[in-house]
């Protein structure tokens, strides 16, 4: 299906923003980019909390949404669900191929993001050196790769045609940062590969590298990221 006007997508260089940035490359659907720098605390402007009450991206803004009306959809899964009802592609009509996307989707939301995000915290950015946290979510990370390494002894991809399951996850497979070895994992190992090597998921990931700093050596940033309370 295709749009007339682009859709806003409101996103960081992240691997939840890479989600949406992905989807969008592969579908071809026309999207214009709204940075929202959150080392910076941009996610909390009144403006944003509007589209996105969580105060995080990815958001987009759908200006020919059901009925030709604009809307709003914001938390990536979310997103991803949305732009494949919308386009028909990488988001299978039939229920039980449907299903088996949607599982796995799901457990990327759920485990994999959060596990490797707090094992990625621990190991890189906590003030100190707290060798519990840091051995509970590299462990547990270790467990996630190698549920996704059984998933893919038998098929390319995760729930066997490439799909939003895979768009989700190959953000959050990064091995170096996560106290992993990948070679331990040799099906992980080879869609990992086979799904960076992809065009439009090479573009999606590139996009707004160029904004990104070190935020291992930005204090601010961390204390606006890793320092929120409700307001």
């Amino acid at each position: 299906m295709a749009t007339t006007d682009p859709i806003e997508l409101h996103y960081w260089p992240t691997p939840n923003g890479w989600k949406v940035s992905i989807m969008l490359e592969e579908t071809g659907v026309p999207y214009e980019v709204h940075y929202v720098n959150i080392g910076k605390g941009e996610q909390f402007d009144p403006e944003f909390l509007k589209i996105a009450p969580n105060n995080r991206m990815p958001a987009i803004v759908d200006p020919d949404g059901p009925g030709g009306e604009p809307i709003s959809v914001f938390e990536s899964g979310a997103i991803l669900q949305y732009l494949g009802r919308k386009t028909g592609q990488f988001y299978p009509a039939d229920e039980r191929a449907r299903t088996k996307v949607e599982e796995w989707l799901f457990w990327q939301m759920g485990g994999l993001g959060p596990m490797a995000g707090q094992a990625h915290h621990f190991r890189n950015y906590a003030p100190e050196t707290i060798p519990y946290g840091i051995e509970r979510y590299t462990n547990e990370v270790h467990r996630l790769y190698g549920v996704l390494n059984r998933q893919l002894a038998d098929r390319e991809y995760i729930a066997g045609d490439y799909s939003i399951a895979d768009m989700a996850s190959v953000g959050w497979v990064r091995p170096e940062s996560q106290g992993q070895d990948i070679e331990e994992f040799p099906h992980l190992k080879r869609w990992l590969e086979t799904v960076k090597a992809r065009p439009a998921v090479k573009r999606g990931m590139e996009l707004g590298q160029e904004h990104r700093n070190n935020l291992a050596d930005d204090k601010d940033a961390q204390k606006v990221l890793f320092g929120q309370r409700a307001r």
